[in-house]
């Protein structure tokens, strides 16, 4: 299945030469489109030419162990290395067949999170404001952006529901397996009898759409002003800056109060009705794949129960790979690669099992 990969290796250096051509990097859009080329098929080449290696090194230590004149000591040699090199062979032939898997085209987009408080009242939307909490630290140590579209708060400090956007570079790729019911096993605070509540939360990651894709025809626009509000009094606005847009033909509506000029709450709730009528179209097509499969990690069905958050054991559950770990508290100060690797590598087993199975 590897003969084809010298197409790679030639476009490889081929790029290679365009990216130091000073009339190509003159052309801002042409150099990072290129670049953005050259990223993707590097670690393509790159595990290609270990295999071809190690293929080689089979092929030299073969030989030795035909050659009769050959002595004990360079045939017990020439052993190990044969052994070595099918090791690495056989290793970089798996790596390699997970990097030909068919990408998910929306991996590299920046992305839209949105959490809502669900059963548990106000421990519900406190458990949403620990989760924002959470996945905004997490984008701080792989130095993304994020930055509130809208936001309604309690009294007591909880999130009934938040709406914010992270830049960066795969933040898609990395957070698209958190959409989903997230549960929380804790003791309230106003709990006095010391019980055990279960509270849930929602998360939706929707991709962010360009511009391009989805041309909105103001005509199917609906877009209403009013004055923001938040709890108890805070972030009064007297001017009617708050934004209201409907898409009229899917009934989508999106809010936006947290900028003070109208200007930016128009643009802020543009963005999510993009990508909330992408996601729209991408969960179509997910329900469409799912009906042809056996199983998956992350079906983006938004009412499934996805991770219980365990309190008193310090302990996060992932359910739908069993991954268990008593590290709460790093969990929620944003530690989730370990999470996110292991869910990213039960998607790539089972998308390699149904292209084996597929021819």
């Amino acid at each position: 299945m590897f003969e084809n990969l010298t197409v790679f290796e030639n476009r490889y250096e081929e790029l290679n030469l365009k990216l130091y051509d000073p009339a190509v990097a003159a052309d801002r859009e042409q150099y990072k489109a290129l670049m953005k080329e050259h990223k993707e098929i590097t670690p393509i080449v790159e595990k290609y030419r270990e295999l071809k290696k190690a293929e080689s090194d089979i092929e030299g230590a073969q030989m030795l162990l035909d050659d009769p004149e050959s002595d004990k000591e360079l045939r017990q040699m020439a052993v190990e290395e044969l052994n070595e090199a099918r090791d690495a062979a056989a290793k970089a032939a798996e790596e390699l067949k997970i990097l030909l898997l068919p990408r998910d085209p929306n991996d590299e987009r920046n992305v839209i999170v949105e959490i809502r408080g669900g059963a548990g009242g106000e421990e519900a939307a406190l458990f949403a404001c620990n989760l924002y909490r959470m996945y905004t630290m997490y984008a701080e140590k792989r130095g993304w952006k994020t930055e509130i579209v809208s936001l309604n708060e309690t009294e007591l400090g909880g999130f009934k529901e938040v709406s914010f956007t992270i830049d960066g570079d795969g933040a898609y790729s990395r957070l698209k397996f958190e959409s989903g019911v997230h549960r929380v096993q804790r003791v309230p605070e106003t709990e006095t009898q010391g019980r055990i509540h279960t509270s849930t939360a929602t998360v939706a990651v929707l991709p962010e759409a360009d511009e391009v894709e989805f041309e909105l025809d103001p005509k199917d626009l609906q877009i209403d002003t009013f004055r923001s509000s938040g709890a108890g009094g805070q972030h009064i606005n007297k001017t009617s800056s708050a934004i209201r847009v409907t898409h009229l033909p899917t009934g989508t509506v999106v809010e936006c109060q947290d900028e003070r000029s109208q200007y930016k709450n128009k643009d802020k709730a543009l963005r999510v009705l993009r990508a909330r009528l992408l996601d729209a179209k991408i969960e179509a097509q997910n329900q469409e794949i799912a009906a042809n499969r056996k199983s998956q990690v992350g079906t983006g069905d938004r009412s499934e129960r996805i991770r219980t958050y365990n309190y008193p054991q310090l302990r996060m559950t992932d359910h739908r790979i069993g991954l268990t770990l008593y590290r709460l508290e790093d969990v929620l100060n944003g530690d989730l690669d370990e999470i996110i690797d292991a869910l990213t590598a039960a998607d790539r087993a089972e998308k390699l099992k149904e292209s084996m199975e597929n021819g």
